[in-house]
């Protein structure tokens, strides 16, 4: 971990202040979180996993901090989880324990609750092992239940080490954001991530554009969704204009709120990509080129390839379309209790994102979609449905846009554009499309829907519009 513990802003390391962490309001010093995170530390002895009721609170932030500095792997769970999701995540974690008291009549386990400050704490053993499991995080399970993707500490810091090389992150800065605590954009950039760095956080509750205006930080973190709110309320928006970076992530961010941002702001967007799996493993530089839709290099300690079908390698034109495949530092140990799952998704020592992407010769990453759900096969063509929904969201009348493929007896599939708009006129978007890209991309079909049914980090469901 380059000579530093995990989380070295809490060794007094870099300067303090009393709000070095603020959430939603309360605030607290790196010395405060680490007294606190201890004396709850010295209650885990012989726990072997705990959860956490992932709350945007800054008691959450010391219950994970309390975990990982006693070197028990942390459990976070959406606080929205029903009881058949929060059961699952909690008997497949094998958590025997629960930090702070959350409000689940059906979870039988102990609640381990933070101790005042009168309370002893015993003198720390020194820094848990690199490889040892930090975090299990649940995947959104589209397919299945939820895996547990097991994070050890090594991958956590060389994660957030490269993206503070890539974004140019100090201790200099102030990172605002409000991005849920039980996913990895949230919580290891956003919450561990300062933690390591030693910047300052600001974690506003709710991501509204009023609180990112009203925040004053140098660094933002949002994902489309909060940027496209963001562009819509332009004093707030212009407000961001002092900061040093804004960065998206979790779902490909629109060309058109790309391009309000950088002419509102001043300052075209980061984009990164990622898994829970793999953490954040492509990003644009503070320093280089930032290209709608494109999502840049990879960081250090990781390498990329595109291969087709059949495994073999596709051409970085910048045009072709593979399976992104990864490997590096970053990598998760696996699937919890799922060796053959584990097994399944690496090919040799690269890890199968699912993701179809194209790689241009300067090394730059585009995602098209999930090889799955956003690659369509069509009349004998292949095409990706993310470009289609980049042109049509460029459309006036287009709010918000999802394409899929549909079963279809003459083609295989179809491709369906499912819109949230005004005054939309389908045959103006399928001519825009066939004049834009290619006639056989063209939607075949464009339904108006009020919304698209989207999960907590924003990303659109696909799978419920097919």
């Amino acid at each position: 971990m380059s000579g530093r513990t995990l989380l070295a802003a809490l060794e007094g390391r870099t300067p303090d202040r009393a709000d070095a962490v603020s959430v939603a309001g309360e605030s607290a010093s790196w010395e405060l979180i680490a007294e606190r995170a201890q004396r709850w530390a010295s209650s885990l002895n012989g726990v072997r996993a705990v959860a956490i009721d992932a709350t945007p609170t800054l008691s959450t932030v010391v219950a994970i901090t309390a975990a990982l500095r006693a070197g028990v792997p942390v459990v976070p769970v959406p606080p929205d989880a029903g009881p058949m999701e929060r059961t699952h995540v909690l008997r497949d974690s094998g958590a025997d324990a629960l930090l702070g008291e959350p409000d689940w009549p059906d979870v039988a386990l102990p609640r381990v609750p933070e101790p005042p400050p009168s309370s002893p704490s015993s003198v720390r053993g020194g820094e848990p092992p690199d490889d040892a499991p930090a975090l299990v995080m649940y995947t959104s399970g589209t397919t299945g239940a939820p895996k547990g993707v097991v994070l050890s500490r090594r991958a956590i810091a060389a994660g957030l080490d490269g993206l503070a090389a890539a974004w140019d992150w100090s201790a200099d800065d102030v990172l605002v954001h409000g991005l849920p605590l039980f996913h990895v954009h949230g919580l290891v950039l956003g919450v561990l991530g300062a933690l390591r760095v030693g910047s300052r956080l600001v974690h506003t509750g709710r991501p509204s554009p009023e609180a990112y205006a009203a925040a004053g930080g140098s660094l933002y973190f949002g994902v489309p969704t909060v940027w496209s709110r963001v562009c819509a309320d332009p004093t707030s928006a212009r407000s961001l204009s002092t900061a040093r970076l804004l960065v998206s992530g979790s779902a490909p961010l629109p060309v058109p709120v790309f391009d309000s941002l950088s002419v509102i702001t001043g300052h075209a967007p980061v984009e990164r990509y990622g898994m829970t799996e793999t953490l954040i493993t492509l990003s644009t530089r503070a320093d280089g080129e930032r290209r709608p839709g494109w999502v840049g290099l990879p960081i250090g300690g990781v390498s990329t390839r595109l291969v087709d079908d059949d495994g073999a390698g596709v051409p970085h034109d910048g045009v072709s379309i593979g399976e992104l495949q990864v490997q590096g530092s970053t990598m998760f140990d696996g699937y919890l209790g799922r060796p053959d799952a584990t097994a399944a998704s690496f090919d040799g020592p690269w890890f199968r994102t699912g993701d179809a992407a194209v790689i241009d010769a300067g090394g730059f990453h585009r995602i098209v979609g999930r090889q799955s759900l956003d690659i369509i096969k069509t009349g004998g063509f292949k095409v990706g449905a993310g470009e289609v929904e980049a042109v049509l969201l460029a459309h006036p009348s287009v709010h918000e846009v999802a394409v899929v493929g549909v079963p279809d007896d003459d083609l295989g599939q179809r491709i369906v554009a499912v819109v949230v708009g005004e005054g939309v006129v389908e045959r103006e978007l399928i001519d825009l499309v066939a004049r834009e890209l290619s006639v056989h991309k063209r939607p075949r079909e464009v339904r108006v829907v009020d919304e698209l049914p989207r999960n907590a980090m924003g990303k659109v469901q696909k799978h419920l519009l097919r």
